[in-house]
């Protein structure tokens, strides 16, 4: 009988898997059989000690898991392991007494070791090795003391191991809820953490711990994307849309970054009227226009990046030049890179006068028949985007070039502008910027 005792101690030595609930099985005790677990259990509570130096020993040198922690604090480990096997070679003598206790301990334990980082199998090990350890010197005594009793202890075998699967259990399951607080409270501190650093409201002395928590450089180069809905037609900044996801919601704006891009794995967080997602920059001057041109937005989606900015600090200012940004973005949806948008960035910064610029500029034209209103605004856009050649805007508007000359001879007329001047021109292309983004 002592070999099979021996042979099953061994096997524990592997890695052990997470135990199932037990399952309700006959118990094979009777009174005399009992009798002779209570007796050799209360020589195992009177050598307690020993027994705890033999199990700490035993984790040492077996379990590599526990090894840095019983290094660290070999004490604290004793007293633990101490207290567990009181409580569990108390439940073989009085169960009704200490099972609730014995519970409590090994809850107690799952949690530690949780908190700790010790992985669950080498707990659930652990536990089984001082399982073994227990019904090893349990044979022990019973043969020192009387070898024919053996055959009696046999038939609590069943209710010992079945009494160590049960507390593995109960150490599993604490072990995983503790792990799922733990990780919501990671989660939830990144969250705050993301927050104060894109409102501007991270303290200096924060930001060590800030790059460490989220593995960032604290003086590295950053920049800010926000990510919003199309605006209604005709809507104005203030009715900007509701992003996608809202607040407090686990799903990603539908934009993706580019795989190769270091910010590809972004921290995003929700504001009221965008998400926004920290972009880390590790590439040349660049970096920036290419990550725009590859920008997955899909239609209907409007995507603004701001300039860069040194270090985790200035993200705060980021995020406003990315929402600048996201403001000059048309209302149909596209994406903005900040940096090559400015006059655009311009006007959407001062929509009150921008607004006034506007009405002084285009407001002769709003006289005229809607249509016709509208086929001058158009050929003044096709012409400042074709730098100023009536044949190539011609060529877009499908019209000759003398008709693209002659509406902007009217456009003069009305509105008192010389567009051979540089200053006039300048205040007709921020005009029409405004009239195109405000709505105005």
């Amino acid at each position: 009988m002592p070999q099979v005792v021996r042979s099953r101690n061994g096997a524990l030595h592997g890695p052990s898997p997470v135990p199932p609930l037990p399952h309700r099985f006959r118990s094979l005790a009777d009174r005399d059989s009992v009798e002779v677990l209570h007796r050799a259990a209360r020589v195992l509570v009177a050598s307690l000690p020993a027994l705890t130096d033999r199990l700490v020993e035993a984790l040492y040198t077996q379990e590599p898991a526990y090894r840095a922690a019983i290094d660290s604090d070999r004490a604290e480990i004793w007293q633990e392991v101490h207290h567990s096997l009181r409580h569990n070679v108390g439940s073989l003598i009085q169960p009704r007494e200490f099972r609730e206790s014995a519970h409590r301990t090994s809850r107690r334990i799952g949690e530690i070791r949780a908190e700790q980082g010790v992985p669950l199998d080498a707990v659930l090990h652990a536990f089984r090795m001082g399982g073994a350890m227990v019904w090893q010197d349990l044979v022990d005594e019973t043969a020192r003391r009387d070898p024919d009793d053996i055959r009696l202890l046999v038939h609590v075998a069943a209710d010992v191991w079945n009494f160590v699967d049960e507390h593995c259990g109960v150490v599993a399951d604490a072990y995983r809820q503790a792990e799922r607080r733990l990780s919501w409270r990671r989660e939830n501190r990144q969250r705050l953490m993301v927050a104060a650093l894109l409102d501007g409201t991270a303290r200096i002395a924060d930001l060590a711990e800030a790059a460490e928590m989220l593995g960032l450089p604290e003086q590295g180069r950053y920049a800010v994307l926000a990510v919003a809905e199309g605006r209604r037609s005709g809507a104005g900044p203030a009715d900007a849309g509701v992003p996608r996801h809202g607040p407090g919601s686990a799903a990603r704006p539908p934009v993706v970054l580019p795989a190769a891009h270091p910010g590809a794995a972004a921290f995003w967080h929700p504001g009221p009227d965008a998400e926004f997602a920290i972009l880390p920059l590790t590439g040349p001057p660049g970096e920036l226009s290419e990550l725009a041109a590859a920008l997955d937005v899909p239609a209907g989606t409007r995507a603004g990046i701001g300039s860069a900015v040194e270090g985790l600090a200035a993200l705060g200012d980021a995020r406003r030049l990315a929402e600048t940004a996201l403001r000059a973005c048309p209302a149909s949806g596209g994406t903005v890179l900040l940096d090559e948008h400015l006059p655009d960035a311009l006007v959407v910064s001062s929509p009150a006068l921008a607004g006034a610029l506007a009405d002084r500029v285009l407001g002769p034209l709003d006289r005229l028949d809607p249509a016709d209103r509208d086929v001058i605004v158009e050929t003044l856009t096709a012409w400042l985007d074709a730098d100023g050649s009536a044949q190539r805007a011609g060529a877009r508007l499908y019209c000759h070039r003398n008709t693209v000359l002659n509406r902007l001879r009217r456009f003069e007329q009305l509105t008192g502008r010389c567009l051979t001047r540089p200053r006039d021109a300048v205040e007709v292309s921020l005009a029409l910027a405004a009239r195109r983004l405000l709505g105005t």
